[in-house]
């Protein structure tokens, strides 16, 4: 295993954003394992993803300039931690976020934040994609901007799931939309770095028959 996927696994399990036990996925799926970016809750913590995302995003997009989205509410400080790390890196990218709710007064509108200008490109930045129901919704929101593009999706975590068919949600949110998404790891990163220790036995097996029903198979 890559040495910054080991960190990484070991930044998220630190951190409290790496979880075992019994869960209910966003798809409506029991999960033995759970990946939430909502358990990020200190300075160095945030900033320390931040420059996970913004290494990920130059390895696979350069020094191209686009604009982050992050989707509310997990997807905000993401958005915002990759961007300063980014900034730190050369690159200024601005960023924006959506509202839950259409706000009907003072500056109105679904957005907050910078607002892409026709001919731009959007990465958002997820923490996880299970089924693709989170990126499908924010395709919804995002269409609402003329003339702008999404280059990219990125997440903390692909869970090599499949999504509405017997593809990885992943691959069907590529195929779907035509742009790629990256991780900094995978589910299988994640139980060869659990199985470096026998006290972890256990959460793998759940793990692995979990994949068996609800793993890709493309």
């Amino acid at each position: 295993m890559e040495q910054y996927k080991r960190e990484f696994i070991q930044f998220l399990e630190g951190a409290g954003v790496l979880k075992f036990g019994d869960f209910t996925a966003k798809s409506g799926r029991k999960i033995p394992y759970f990946i939430n970016a909502g358990d990020i809750k200190t300075g160095d913590q945030i900033a320390k993803l931040g420059e996970f995302y913004a290494k990920s995003y130059l390895e696979k997009v350069g020094k191209k300039r686009c604009v982050l989205f992050g989707p509310a509410y997990k997807g905000i400080s993401i958005a915002v931690s990759a961007s300063v790390a980014l900034s730190k890196e050369g690159l200024d990218v601005p960023f924006f976020f959506d509202r839950k709710e259409v706000k009907d007064h003072g500056e109105g509108g679904m957005f907050v934040g910078y607002t892409p200008k026709a001919g731009e490109e959007v990465v958002i930045t997820e923490d996880v994609i299970t089924a693709g129901t989170a990126i499908r919704e924010s395709m919804g929101k995002l269409s609402a901007l003329e003339g702008v593009s999404v280059a990219a999706v990125f997440v903390m975590v692909d869970r090599k799931e499949k999504g509405q068919t017997e593809k990885s949600a992943m691959a069907e949110i590529t195929d779907t939309f035509g742009f790629p998404v990256y991780s900094v790891v995978d589910v299988y990163d994640i139980i060869e770095y659990l199985e470096e220790d026998e006290k972890n036995a256990e959460n793998v097996a759940r793990i692995k028959a979990y994949l068996e029903i609800n793993g890709a198979k493309a």
